[in-house]
């Protein structure tokens, strides 16, 4: 066998082994937290878990000894279920507007600064929205409630602007999706722009836009930080718009710092549940998104052109002749999606704002709050150790992840077939990666690499959580990149005798470079955002910079949780909150700017290449 020929299986079984470490991550968050929850579940009984009303553990008890405390869910399961509800009832419809805002009546000059809107949304720590909840929405609420304000509406509130990004975005791409053809022919006989968006348009994009709003159920079910801080976290059942009440991820959270071992059984059992939730709800998303998919892309076969035909002229027939009667439907419709659109601005500028005027002052007055020396018992509060931990976070999952990831997007698009078994299970196995909640990462976490590395946690346990949440992300954006790149460029690179390892380093992957880096800097704004996961793996306390990766630390997002949770330095959390901010929306819009900039020139240098050889 030639060198050349072993070469190209070596690489072949490198980029398989990186998908196969999507696979392993998988099996290891089910099997570790299903074996660790087992006793617990055998110890209280599933059903007495899932169905009992009360949650009243006790530290003493043990797997041996006879159970003091009562480990019922039940409420939590309920609280969780409120509230997504109401973040749905928020967030969904407002969501629903204003992606139909964003297609069919935001002018072409606003779109683009509409859709950064939206981009800036989604990259906001969910950290942020909570310390603007307890800073902004508590206060204002209370002057109606007959407590802070804390409960089901403001938990609501927030989720619902939470979600608000996802089902814009998915809304938005269903409804761009659907053939211009169904809008010229309802114009052409006569119905209205707005007749049309709302009777033709709309209901054919209902696939895409039920599974945005199924992926934000996702999304809400899984969140954690911003629950806690304006939920109020009594576990009861939620009775009231303004009655305290705790979900299931704040449960974890809230206990698991001093749990004995029968209540550490159950509140990893809470996270198997929460999985099971999750994965449910990204089924169903997956099940409708393929139909969805499957409307749009495939084409109808010769036979079924004129029956296609026909219910088509049907339908337009159906929508214009509705239009005498429902036509204030549609201009209410219209309305509301205009109002949709600025409340969406509104929102941003309000947080964004809100948090600058409160937090630059101490910026300003405060200079040493960011570069000051950390000392123990001090009055004098600085992040820069929490900085210092978070670069440390950033650089080591990021050499964790992002060659995991490239090996196997390039696995999966340039060397598998598509319908192995192999490859189906990869696709699943990061499908799952990203739907899992942050919390159940951190229990993962907890469980494992901090066993791992002496029982503490540490930089290295945290980081090496964080790299299995951002393998989903590195993996998608890679592969999509590596799809754009023209198989004309791969042909004449084989053309010119390089083997096929060759082309991919040489030809494939600086070619889809925009993509690559688009991910990795989007990458570092999850990991400098995200704090559920980080503190069991990581560490909650702001301390001095640590002396190496073995030590634990407080990240920015996790800081900003400590100094705003007791209000003792709540001008020092709206600095913090400044800082996260700046780093994360910077970011977005770095990688936005490097893509588009980087897209610019590979199409400049191939239309280059293209007028040499027309030459």
């Amino acid at each position: 066998m030639t060198s050349a020929k072993i070469k190209e299986r070596l690489g072949r079984t490198l980029f398989a082994f990186g998908a196969a470490i999507c696979i392993i991550s998988v099996l290891a968050i089910f099997v570790f937290l299903i074996v660790k929850s087992a006793p617990a579940f055998n110890k209280i009984g599933i059903f007495d878990f899932i169905f009992g009303n009360k949650w009243a553990p006790q530290g003493s008890d043990t797997y041996e000894s006879a159970l003091k405390g009562s480990y019922g869910i039940f409420t939590m399961i309920s609280g969780t279920a409120a509230s997504t509800v109401g973040a749905l009832l928020i967030g969904g419809v407002l969501g629903y507007f204003t992606a139909i805002f964003l297609v069919f009546y935001c002018p072409q000059k606003l779109k683009p600064i509409a859709s950064t809107i939206i981009n800036l949304l989604s990259g906001i720590p969910s950290v942020v929205y909570g310390f603007f909840g307890i800073a902004f929405l508590l206060p204002l609420l209370s002057k109606m409630a007959p407590n802070n304000g804390s409960g089901l509406l403001a938990t609501s509130i927030i989720l619902g602007v939470m979600i608000l990004p996802t089902v814009v975005s998915l809304s938005k791409t269903a409804l761009e999706a659907v053939p211009n053809q169904y809008y010229d022919g309802s114009v052409a006989i006569g119905a209205s722009h707005t007749a049309t968006v709302f009777k033709i348009m709309v209901p054919s994009a209902r696939g895409g836009i039920i599974a945005s709003l199924i992926l934000g159920i996702g999304r809400a079910l899984g969140e954690t930080m911003a629950v806690v801080m304006v939920a109020g976290n009594s576990p009861t059942y939620p009775s009231g718009l303004f009655n305290s009440f705790r979900t299931m991820t704040a449960n974890i959270v809230l206990e698991m710092g001093y749990a004995g071992q029968v209540q550490e059984g159950a509140l990893i059992a809470t996270g198997v549940v929460l999985l099971m939730f999750v994965l449910i709800i990204n089924l169903m998303f997956n099940l409708i998104s393929r139909k969805t998919v499957d409307g749009i892309v495939k084409r109808p076969k010769e036979s079924k052109l004129k029956a296609k035909a026909f219910l088509f002229s049907q339908k337009i027939k159906e929508g214009a002749g509705s239009i005498s009667y429902k036509i204030k439907s549609s201009k209410i419709g219209e309305a509301v999606a205009k109002a949709s659109g600025i409340a969406v601005a509104l929102i941003l500028a309000m947080i964004i704002v809100f948090i600058f005027v409160k937090g630059l002052p101490t910026l300003v007055t405060k200079p040493q709050l960011i570069y000051g020396k950390f000392e123990f018992g001090s009055e004098n509060i600085t992040i820069l150790p929490a900085i210092i931990c978070t670069v440390l976070v950033v650089i080591i999952s990021l050499l964790i992840a992002v060659p995991i990831g490239i090996m196997t997007a390039i696995f999966l698009n340039e060397y598998a077939k598509r319908e192995s078994v192999f490859v189906r299970i990869v696709r699943g196995a990061i499908n799952i990666l990203s739907g899992v909640p942050s919390i159940v990462y951190g229990l993962f976490g907890m469980i494992t690499f901090v066993k791992i590395f002496g029982g503490s946690a540490s930089i290295l346990s945290g980081s090496l959580t964080v790299s299995i949440m951002l393998l989903p992300t590195i993996v998608r954006s890679t592969e999509e990149s590596l799809k754009g790149v023209s198989n004309s460029l791969r042909e004449a690179s084989l053309a010119l005798g390089a083997g096929k390892l060759r082309t991919i380093l040489k030809v494939a992957l600086p070619s889809a470079l925009p993509g690559i880096l688009s991910a990795v800097i989007l990458s570092i704004g999850r990991v400098i955002s995200e704090s559920a996961p980080l503190l069991y793996t990581m560490g909650s306390v702001i301390k001095a910079v640590p002396k190496g990766i073995l030590e634990g630390g407080a990240t920015l997002a996790v800081a900003l949780y400590q100094l705003s949770g007791e209000g003792w330095y709540i001008n020092e959390a709206y600095a913090t909150a400044v800082v996260l901010i700046i780093l994360v929306l910077g970011l977005n819009i770095f990688a936005e700017q490097v893509g588009k900039t980087l897209n610019r020139r590979l199409k400049g240098d191939a239309n280059e290449r293209k007028s040499k050889k027309s030459a």
